[in-house]
C-alpha cells in the first residue's frame, strides 16, 4: 500500500515538475521542500492557491502567492531552496484572543513578507538576551528554521521547554498557544506563514 505522503509526492512530482518532496501534508497544506535544479519558469499551479518561500539563493527570506492556475514566474536561480506550500480548501476561523496577550504578529524585529484573504507571510530573527512578549497564536502557522536555533517557550504558568531546530527544520503548528520564546543558545530566524 502506498503511503500517504509517497502518494501526494507522485502527484505533486507530476504537477510541479521538479524535484520537491513532501514533508507536510495535513488537511490545511501540503507543505513540499526542494532545490532549484535549473533556472526554469515554475509550471502552472495545480487546483490549489500556493505560496512559494525562497529560503537560500538571491531571493532568500522573500514569499510570493500563486491562485490556483496561474502561472508562477519566480525564478530564484540554480540551487536556491524553497518551500511550495499548497493552500487546502479548509479553511478554519481564527480563535478569539481571550487571553490578554497580544497576537504573536506583529511583533519587534519582524518583516510582513505577504498577506491576502488567505495568509500572512513573516521573516523572524530572535535577539539574544530578549525574549519575545508574551503572545497568542490565534491562526495555524507553518515555520521554517533558517538556521541552527534553540528557543526555550514559556508558557504564562511558567512551564518552560527547551526546543532545538536544525537549519531548514519544517513545523506546523496548531493555533490556540500562548506563550513567550528566547534564544537558549546562538542565532535563530525564521519563515512563518500564518493561515487565515
Amino acid at each position: 500500500m502506498v503511503s500517504k505522503l509517497l502518494a501526494v509526492a507522485l502527484v505533486g512530482a507530476a504537477a510541479y515538475g521538479q524535484d520537491l518532496k513532501p514533508i507536510i501534508d495535513n488537511e490545511r497544506v501540503t507543505v513540499w521542500d526542494g532545490t532549484a535544479t535549473k533556472n526554469q519558469v515554475d509550471p502552472a499551479a495545480p487546483d490549489r492557491d500556493v505560496v512559494v518561500m525562497w529560503l537560500t539563493g538571491p531571493k532568500a527570506r522573500t514569499a510570493y502567492f500563486s491562485a490556483k492556475g496561474s502561472e508562477r514566474n519566480k525564478q530564484a536561480g540554480i540551487g536556491a531552496r524553497k518551500l511550495v506550500i499548497e493552500l487546502k480548501d479548509h479553511p478554519v476561523a481564527p480563535i478569539e484572543n481571550k487571553t490578554g496577550y497580544p497576537l504573536a504578529f506583529p511583533r519587534p524585529h519582524v518583516k510582513k513578507l505577504l498577506e491576502n484573504d488567505r495568509v500572512i507571510a513573516w521573516s523572524y530573527r530572535w535577539n539574544p538576551g530578549e525574549p519575545t512578549p508574551v503572545h497568542f497564536h490565534d491562526k495555524d502557522v507553518v515555520v521554517v528554521y533558517l538556521e541552527d536555533t534553540a528557543l526555550t517557550s514559556t508558557t504564562p504558568d511558567g512551564t518552560k521547554t527547551l526546543n532545538e531546530y536544525k537549519a531548514f527544520d519544517i513545523r506546523f503548528n496548531k493555533r490556540d498557544r500562548t506563550h513567550t520564546e528566547q534564544l537558549a543558545r546562538g542565532t535563530g530566524s525564521a519563515m512563518m506563514m500564518e493561515l487565515k
